[in-house]
């Protein structure tokens, strides 16, 4: 049985470590949540410039980061210890609905790795996130076994044998009921960014869990932006767009799906919705110079790549909604995600800055390599803000589980 993790001291920041890093969106939102990353792996060399060269520069929340450029599986964590959180973002290739869909087959799967690490590290806690389509039919019995490696991560495959063979035992073991060894309790979610207030619409499933000795009574954030609120904002107060003091001659014509739901909210107040609206990529690029090759002296990587057309099927984002899922891609992405369509229908790519503000990345945090490089970094990368909210989350509810732990501890002092 794992005994009862204790800190030496109250420390104020707990301790995490990033896998599969990318250009840091998972690890700042942490940061941000009050962690603080004792290593950060990643094995692409220019993401680890990235973080490399912000880490140069002094940028407040990498400043203490040790950036190592490996491969997960080759890390020395022996040196590792105390580890609150183990946060990351395994390559999402063999679950993409754009890639070859292998799963477990596929050598990019590294999900097994991950689980070595926690096994490793025994963190109360642990944050993985992936594409939604990990959640697809095709892979729900590996999906699932995932999830029985994360509760249960000493119970290692033998040597040959398959992940099917595998799955059996820990279902067996999962069902016992007695077992003494490292347990985590798991929490899998399906979210659109978009909700957590997020210019863009990117669905994610994030795997939590909580090593069973944290009494940490945890559920995933409630969602806090809606797109009733955004249409509500927008076609029946008409605050969305006086803000943006957009003419009615430049609001973009509403389709009948949308008109009819409209109709439906006419009678609601912003407080009958509960949440606060969508935002889009018109409210996160507001306060941005129109982009020129030459690039802006007041931000970081905004200047204009040219080349952008629209054709069926690869329209780009509409500027009144928050955007389609960046993609890690440059000029070839299928459905243009990465171009921004103005409401008379022309087009542009995004600026590598507009892309880091869809992803929410602060506007100090600057990106290495050129525009493609940039994109690719920022395609993969789990939006900071969501990464904040969700750790933030974590980080709370396991504050409360150490102190309720201490005070139990303190009371069972007394009466000895």
């Amino acid at each position: 049985m794992v005994k009862p993790w204790r800190r030496s001291g109250y420390d104020i920041r707990m301790r995490s470590v990033e896998l599969f890093a990318g250009a840091g969106g998972l690890a700042l939102g942490c940061e941000l949540a009050g962690f603080n990353s004792v290593k950060t792996v990643e094995w692409d060399r220019w993401a680890c410039d990235t973080m490399r060269e912000n880490k140069s520069r002094e940028y407040p929340l990498v400043a203490d980061w040790d950036v190592v450029e490996s491969d997960v599986r080759k890390v020395d964590w022996s040196s590792v210890k105390e580890i609150d959180l183990v946060a990351g973002g395994p390559p999402c290739q063999p679950f993409s609905m754009g890639g070859r869909a292998r799963a477990a087959d596929d050598k990019r799967d590294m999900f097994p790795a991950a689980i070595e690490v926690i096994r490793d590290l025994k963190p109360r806690a642990f944050i993985l996130e992936n594409v939604r389509g990990l959640t697809r039919s095709a892979f729900s019995n590996y999906f699932t076994y995932i999830q029985l490696r994360l509760a249960h991560p000493l119970l290692a495959a033998a040597s040959g044998e398959t992940w099917a063979d595998h799955y059996g035992r820990l279902q067996a073991e999962h069902t016992s009921g007695h077992s003494e060894q490292l347990e985590y309790q798991v929490i899998p979610t399906l979210v659109n960014a978009a909700d957590y207030g997020v210019p863009q619409q990117r669905h994610r499933v994030f795997l939590v869990g909580f090593r069973s000795d944290q009494e940490a009574e945890w559920s995933f954030p409630a969602a806090t932006h809606s797109h009733d609120a955004l249409l509500h904002d927008q076609w029946v107060t008409g605050a969305y767009w006086d803000r943006h003091k957009v003419p009615v001659s430049k609001r973009p014509t509403l389709s009948e799906p949308e008109q009819r739901r409209v109709a439906k909210l006419r009678n609601l107040t912003p407080q009958d919705l509960g949440t606060r609206p969508w935002r889009t990529v018109r409210d996160a690029l507001t306060d941005l110079p129109e982009p020129t090759v030459n690039g802006s002296r007041n931000h970081l990587n905004h200047f204009l790549q040219t080349g952008a057309r629209s054709y069926p099927g690869h329209t780009g984002s509409p500027l009144d909604l928050p955007a389609k899922a960046l993609k890690a891609g440059a000029h070839g992405v299928p459905g243009g995600e990465n171009m921004l369509r103005r409401v008379d229908g022309s087009v542009r790519y995004f600026t590598i800055r507009e892309s880091a503000r869809l992803q929410t990345f602060p506007d100090g945090y600057e990106l290495h390599g050129a525009w493609g490089e940039a994109m690719r970094q920022l395609g993969n990368a789990v939006p900071v803000k969501l990464a904040q909210i969700v750790a933030g989350s974590v980080a709370q509810h396991l504050a409360m589980a150490e102190f309720r732990a201490r005070m139990l501890e303190h009371s069972t002092v007394n009466i000895a």
